[in-house]
């Protein structure tokens, strides 16, 4: 079996820090710690050992040649449903070139390495929360309407090995392979 890994789009310091700020004054949930915040273009349960290196070049010329969006957290949502949300995330919109664009590259390439990402179609979120028992999440889709982030310039994905069970408190442990520059309109 090969090794879990995805492929994400981090927000910078300054806007982690917004979110730190936001979530601090709402302690009422478990909050995903601040390190592993990231947008999830493609998630692939097993990447053979014999094919990263591969899958690590293909991405990086794939990358190459896509423009980096600039993103803005803006309101959020609940999975699977408001009603029994399990996850709350935070919503990433571009405001300039296409996110979706970089989840086909990235998904594309996974899957010509045969690293074949899951099936789920793409839907753009910062997961947040990760919840133990389902909620009604009605009030904190208004709570998380209250936030918008400054906005930035998405200009690098990454390749993320993940450990579960490996991190503090029994959480994923994340561990970068591979940054991958984006392409900037000048």
């Amino acid at each position: 079996m090969g090794q879990r890994m995805f492929i994400a789009l981090y927000p910078p310091a300054a806007v982690v820090e917004e979110m730190e700020a936001f979530f601090a004054a709402r302690p009422q949930l478990p909050w995903i710690d601040s390190a592993q915040w990231h947008i999830t273009l493609a998630f692939l349960s097993s990447v053979p050992a014999a094919r990263e290196d591969e899958l690590i070049e293909r991405l990086r010329a794939g990358f190459a040649r896509k423009t980096a969006p600039h993103l803005q957290l803006v309101g959020g949502g609940a999975f699977p449903s408001l009603e029994r949300a399990k996850l709350l995330w935070l919503r990433p919109v571009a405001l300039s070139a296409e996110l979706g664009a970089l989840a086909v590259t990235a998904r594309s390439v996974a899957n010509a390495c045969g690293a074949t990402p899951d099936g789920r179609a793409f839907h753009p979120h910062l997961t947040v929360a990760r919840l133990r028992r389902p909620i009604h999440a009605m009030r904190w889709m208004r709570i998380f309407d209250a936030f918008t982030s400054q906005s930035w310039l998405a200009d690098e994905a990454r390749l993320i090995a993940s450990y579960l069970g490996e991190g503090p408190a029994g959480r994923p442990r994340h561990e970068i392979r591979a940054r991958f520059r984006l392409h900037q309109d000048d």
